[in-house]
Parts: C-alpha cells; structure tokens; sequence
C-alpha cells in the first residue's frame, strides 16, 4: 500500500462490506479486487483482479475505478471517479447484484460537524437515508433559461468553413439517431467570425436554446439541438453533448391550481432524481398524482415551479425536449387489431423523419422487441396478449425514439400480483440500461425495487420522499392500508410539515438536489413540438394503418358487409317491380334510413375509442387534420361503396316512373344512388361528431338510434315540414331532409304520389332544386368535419391546445 502525507484534520472512512466493516485511515490508498493482497477483498467472478482504488485526497475521500472490466457502480450510475458519500450503495462488477460496499462515516472538511439523521424514525437496523449519486462535472455554460452542466462528450475547434449535420455518411458531423433527418442542418461560419444554425427542411426541427429556428444567429453560450444532441459554442471550441439517458429531473416548488386559482391540487413538490432512478409516486385519491405527471411531463404545465431537466428548463425548452420523454398513460395506446410488430412499425413511421429507410425503422423496432422480450409475441394480434404483456409493448412503443425519461401512469392497474411485480421489475431493468423512471401507481406490492419513493397527502402536498424501506417506519406505521386510512381520517395532520422538519427531508430534497433554486414564478409557456413528418406522410401512414385495423376487425367487416344487403333486401321488397303510389315513398325512406345507419354505425364509435391513442400521438407530434382526414379517407371510402351497394340492391331492375324515363340531369338510378351515396357521407362524419362529443364508448349506440329516429321524422317523408315554424328551419340541419327531396325530385314523387306531404317544393322535379340538395349535403358533411376538428383539439393534452389546428 502506497503511503501518503496524512492531510490535516482529513477524515477517517468506515466501509462496510458483507464480510464486515474497515476502518480507513487517510494517509493510506485501499486497494478494491479479487487479488487476495488487496486490502478489500471480493471473490467474485465479476470483480477485476486490481479493480478499484479507495483513497483520501485533502479533505475527502475519493473512489477511483481501475479500468475494471465490469465497471464500478455508485447508486446504480456507473464511475469512473467519484467524491465518496455517507449511506451511498457501492457496488463492483454488476450495478444491481454486484458486491456490496457501504461507507458508513460522512467524509466531512475538518470541523464540519457529521450529517446524520438525528431523530428520524426508522426501523430497527436501518441504514442512515442514503443522499442520491453527485452527477457529472462543474457547469460548462449557462445560457439565459436554459444550461448543461456537464462535460461535454466531444471538443472540436470552431469550423471555419460551413459544416452539415446529419444522419447520412456523407455529413461532416454523422449522428448516428434515427429523430435526425439524412440531411439536417448547417452551421455556417461567416467571413466576420459569428456564426449562424440553419434548418435543412428536417423533420423534427432544429432548436436554438429550446426553440425552433429555422434560420438564426448562434454565439457564445447558447445551445443547438438535434435530436439527441446539443451544440454549444464555448470560447473557440465546438463542444457536443450527447444525451445517452442517464439525465436527472429537478422539481422545484411545482403548484397547480384550478378554479381561478381558488383551489391548490398540487402544492409547493419539490424533490430531485437522480440517473437511472426508479421513482415511485404513491398516494391516496385525490392527492394529484396524475396532475404531478402532467406537470413533469409538460403535458399539463404546472402554474408555480419548475422542472429542470438535466439542469435545463424543460418549459422553456419543451419544443426540444419533449422528444426526450416517453409516457405510458394507464389506458393502452395501442390498436388491440394490430400484432405486436404491425402496432410498432406504424408508430416508427409517425415517429421517424420521412427520410428513415423501411430497413432502418425495422431494425429499431426489432432492437426493441429483443430488450423488452416479447420476440415471441411480435406475429401476435395485441388484443390477445395478456395484461402485463400489453403494457410491456406500450413501453416498447415509447422506447422507439429512446428516451431518457418514461414516465407511466398506473401500469399495474388491473393486474394480478404476479403481473404487477413482473411489470415493475422490467422498469427496473430499463432503468438500470440508462434511464430515469417515474411511475405513478396505487400499488405498494413492488415498491422494494425502487430506487425513491415519493407520498403525497390529499391536497397534492408531499408527506414523503425517500428510499421505501424507510416510509413505513417514518410515518409510524407497519403496512400501508394502516398509512392509506390515517390520510384519509387525519386530513387536518400537517403530513407536508412533518415532512419538511425531518432529516429526511434535508438529505432527499435540500441537500440532494443538483440544481441551483429558481425563484417561484409562473413557468414559460411550452411551445409545442413541430411536425415530426410532413402533413401527406402522416396522412398516407394513418390511412395504411387505419385500413389494417378495420380489415382485422372481423365484427366490424361482417356488419359492414351484411348491413347495406340487409337494408336493400328491405327497400326492394317494398319496391317491388315498380315504384307506384303505394311503394315509393316507403321505398325511398327505407333508403334513407339505411344510408344513414349504413354512414353513422361506421363512424360513431371511431374517435372515442381511440381516444387514449390519439392523445398520446397528438403529443408527440400528430397532426390533427391529418388524423381526422384518415378517418374521413378510410371511412368516407367504405361508406360511399356501401351505398352504392344498398341503392343497387334496392333498385337495379327496379321501373323508377322518373318523368319521361329520365332523371333531373343524369338516368334516375345514378341520381338516386349518388343521393344515397352523399347521404351515407355525410352521416359518416355526423357520426364523427357525436363519437368527438361523448366521453365513453357505450353511450354511442343510443345516440345511433336517436340519430335515426331524427331522421326519419324530418326528413319530410311523414310529416309535412315546409311552411311550419321551427319545424323547417330545424330540418335543414337533417342530411336525411336534402337526400330525400333530391330522390323525389328524381322520380317526380309529387306526380306519384299526390298529397300534402309531397307538395313540399323541396320535392320539385327541378334541376336547381336537384343540385340545392346536393350541394346541402356536401355543405353539412363539410360542416359537422370542421366541428370535429375543436372537438379533438378539447381531448388534447394542455400544451398543445394553444396551437392552430392543421
């Protein structure tokens, strides 16, 4: 052992391994490996002969890895060099199941008094709260609202020339990240030494300081994003940074209010977590734990607070960094039809930039296949997989672009115990390859692999935040249920206050936290991401996907098959050989009622039960124009073919006795069927706009009904309507109204069957009236799509309502 000057006052180091405790003196390196000479010895497979190095540099102990084969690990994070830390878990060779080291003494400066606990409530043998791993090297720049403190991955002298950037070889910076576009962006050095960032028409952007640009000026200090990169201009060197996942989260004083600020949900949470953190958010009803992930997830911006994402301000940066996070809601964002692999390639075409080869976007969904194991599983249908097994395909959904952070909301909801710990030991697994992991969940059965444990009482405030094993005994109590039931019963107990009086509190959130404090003011407002692929891309994908969906639904298909037979069985047995008095109006009404259940039955159910899936992709990107006209595209094409379908089944063969023979402008039965047609059309999206409106799927089936006994009665076929107040103005607003007075102005129903009912004008046999009705038809279908459109915009998450739908 290497002898060194003892430094004055330097602390001694109490290190506890399971074949005991030694006592460290600083004038002495300790050498850590399987070598039987080392001073602390691991017979382990794992552990290098000579593999770490323990010694005490001035005032403070330092562990240093000794190129070791398997790495060495503090808190989970691997290191090669790091600043020793009282309570921290040591660990050689594996960061989960590795030999285990524990220092037990806090190496203190000379005369600092020790950082223990005193006076928190633990069980019996519990180890002193564990401070969270330090993180990476002092602050490099410090741009307005936004920052990196860490060392950058690479230096490069500032170019003299224009440099391009992109994914393609042929770049002078190559990014190896399928978010970046084959041909980027440019950073243009000009003759007078400034520089400036330009866009190369990428698909998902290029950010200037968190903000889109397209074109713009670039100095000292500020950050250029691309993908998972960032650029920073630091004296006369380029330094990159490269985003890997190992990121931390700082929430500072986060506050939601609603009511006009009357009411607090979320009130004053602060806690910081660190690199590939397992973080667990626990509590009863009520106590914002939905409303805590909305606003760590940007989706739902807090009012109060911040959120810094690696040191940087993830509202003012959101534009940016939003790719960099992934979120699992509680409900499946998943078409149930799909299989496993099918589910996955569309998300990666909405996800990836056009430019993305097919063999690109397939390897990266096979890469994530193999790590959340379900190789077995990709040929199957989703709605087949078990519960566990779904939500493990919703994870791989959101690992597609790689994200640093994942949140999930209740991923265990619904699953036996089994399944709930098979669940959480996967997060575990995707934390411990480099990631930070929030979870929100209302079960206590896996907490143990966790990493940190966040309680919050009823009124949003934080009773709790800390390692788990230490909750229970903090709160005084020996199972959860008892701690779940005093919340409830003791709503006047200060559970906040307690907390932030306790060493618990100091250890976890004062001293743990690795960003300086922001003074509490209403955050920025985030600025939603760009398109990640171009309007007609998305649209293309999602009318590829849709039809997939729809062809798998074999329900689906044998109703739209049998309905427009069923219906045009019917009109012919009233039809007869010919249309007479006694048959047409029955006939052409039948007609009606069948396009409009034929267009409405499609549609109505569409939008509400994918509503989950539509809010997940609208974050990330998805137009929304583009999603409803795929509906209007996919749906519009079955429902005309239906139509077209039920008129012929009615009708072919059929004597119309059109005056003369002839129709307005075109043969009776082409006018007839493109009636139904446009009919069918325009009920199809009135169907979207009642599947917009309601909020649960079972309710649309009644409504379909009351849609057609509205039709039916204004349609003018039963009742007389033109002349009688309210009654006919209201009947404008009936598609069934205009598609019956285009057929009976085909057919001349006034000369057929004389009466009060058909003396309507609106059944004239008169071009102009003929083409008023159609063109009615096209103006209402036009109409209830455009109402559709604010519809979706109100199921959006918060941030992205503040932009214009397209």
């Amino acid at each position: 052992m290497a002898e060194r000057p003892i430094a004055p006052a330097a602390p001694e180091l109490v290190l506890e391994t399971d074949a005991g405790s030694t006592v460290m003196n600083p004038g002495q390196d300790y050498h850590v490996g399987r070598d039987p000479l080392s001073d602390i010895v691991f017979d382990d497979d794992r552990v290098s002969w000579h593999h770490a190095v323990l010694c005490c540099d001035h005032d403070r102990w330092t562990l240093r890895d000794a190129q070791s084969t398997n790495g060495t690990y503090a808190d989970g994070r691997r290191i090669e060099e790091w600043d020793v830390r009282p309570g921290s878990v040591i660990r050689f060779g594996n960061p989960s199941d590795g030999p285990r080291a524990v220092p037990l003494a806090p190496p203190e400066p000379a005369g600092a008094e020790p950082v223990e606990p005193a006076g928190a409530v633990q069980p019996a043998g519990a180890a002193e709260p564990a401070e969270p791993a330090a993180h990476g090297p002092s602050v490099v720049s410090h741009p307005e609202l936004t920052g990196t403190y860490r060392a950058p991955s690479s230096v490069r002298p500032l170019p003299v020339r224009t440099i391009r950037i992109g994914r393609a070889e042929d770049n002078d910076l190559v990014v190896d990240d399928l978010t970046v576009s084959r041909h980027h962006a440019e950073l243009r050095a000009h003759a007078d030494g400034s520089y400036e960032i330009a866009d190369l028409g990428s698909h998902n952007g290029t950010f200037l300081n968190g903000a889109p640009v397209t074109q713009a000026p670039v100095g000292p200090g500020d950050l250029v994003g691309i993908g998972h990169i960032t650029y920073c201009l630091v004296d006369d060197e380029l330094q990159e940074y490269v985003d890997t996942g190992e990121v931390s989260l700082d929430v500072q004083d986060l506050t939601v209010t609603v009511d006009g600020g009357g009411k607090v949900i979320l009130d004053h949470v602060s806690f910081p977590v660190g690199e590939k953190c397992l973080l667990a958010v626990v509590g009863p009803s009520g106590s914002g734990k939905s409303t805590l992930l909305g606003a760590l997830t940007g989706q739902r911006p807090a009012d109060h607070g911040t959120v810094l994402y690696d040191g940087r301000d993830l509202y003012h940066d959101y534009a940016e960094l939003c790719r960099r996070i992934g979120l699992v809601p509680q409900d499946d964002i998943l078409h149930p039809q799909l299989t496993v692999r099918a589910a996955l390639s569309y998300a990666a075409e909405l996800r990836f930039p056009g430019d993305t080869a097919r063999a690109e976007r397939q390897a990266r969904v096979d890469e994530v296949i193999r790590e959340l194991g379900l190789g077995a599983r990709a040929g199957q249908p989703v709605h087949s997989l078990s519960g566990g097994q779904r939500k493990r395909v919703s994870v791989a959904l959101e690992l597609l672009t790689k994200p640093s952070l994942l949140f999930l909301d209740e991923p265990t909801s619904g699953l036996d115990p089994g399944m709930d710990r098979s669940v959480m030991h996967m997060l575990r697994g995707l934390a411990d390859d480099g990631r930070t992991v929030i979870v929100v969940t209302h079960s206590v059965l896996s907490l143990d692999v966790c990493d940190r444990l966040l309680v919050l009482a009823p009124g949003g405030r934080t009773a709790y935040y800390g390692r788990p094993e230490d909750a229970l005994a903090f709160f005084g109590f020996e199972q959860w249920p008892e701690a779940f039931e005093a919340f409830d019963r003791d709503q006047d107990r200060d559970w906040a206050g307690e907390y932030r009086d306790s060493p618990f509190h100091r250890y976890y959130v004062t001293e743990a936290g690795t960003q300086p404090r922001l003074p509490s003011a209403a955050p920025a407002v985030p600025v939603p991401p760009p398109l990640p692929r171009g309007w007609g891309a998305q649209l293309g994908t999602l009318v590829r996907r849709y039809t997939a969906v729809l062809a798998a639904d074999r329900t689906f298909l044998a109703v739209m098959i049998a309905l427009p037979f069923v219906m045009g069985a019917m009109a012919r047995a009233l039809a007869g050989g010919r249309l007479t008095r006694d048959t047409a109006m029955n006939a052409l009404l039948i007609l009606c009622v069948g396009a409009v259940l034929t267009g409405a039955a499609n549609a109505v159910r569409e939008l509400v039960k994918e509503r989950a899936v539509y809010r997940r992709e609208r974050a990330v990107g998805l137009s929304r124009s583009a999603y409803l006209m795929s509906k209007v595209v996919v749906l519009g094409t079955v429902t005309v073919v239906q139509a077209v379908v039920l008129t012929l089944v009615a009708l072919l063969g059929v004597d119309l006795n059109a005056p003369g023979g002839r129709g307005v402008l075109l043969p009776p039965l082409a006018e007839i069927t493109l009636a139904v047609a446009l009919l069918a059309f325009t009920a199809m999206t009135l169907g979207l706009l009642v599947s917009a409106l309601v909020r649960k799927e079972e309710v649309t089936m009644p409504l379909l009904v009351l849609l057609a006994i509205v039709q039916v009665v204004f349609c003018g076929a039963l009742l007389p309507l033109h002349g009688v107040p309210g009654l006919e103005e209201l009947s404008w607003l009936v598609p069934a109204r205009w598609a019956l007075g285009a057929m009976a102005g085909t057919i001349g129903l006034a000369r057929t069957v004389p009466g009060t009912v058909t003396a309507d004008p609106m059944f004239r046999h008169s071009a102009g009236i003929w083409l008023l009705d159609m063109g009615m038809l096209l103006a209402l279908s036009v109409v209830y799509g455009l109402l559709v459109l604010p519809l979706l915009r109100r199921q959006e998450p918060a941030v992205m309502r503040g932009r214009a739908a397209r």
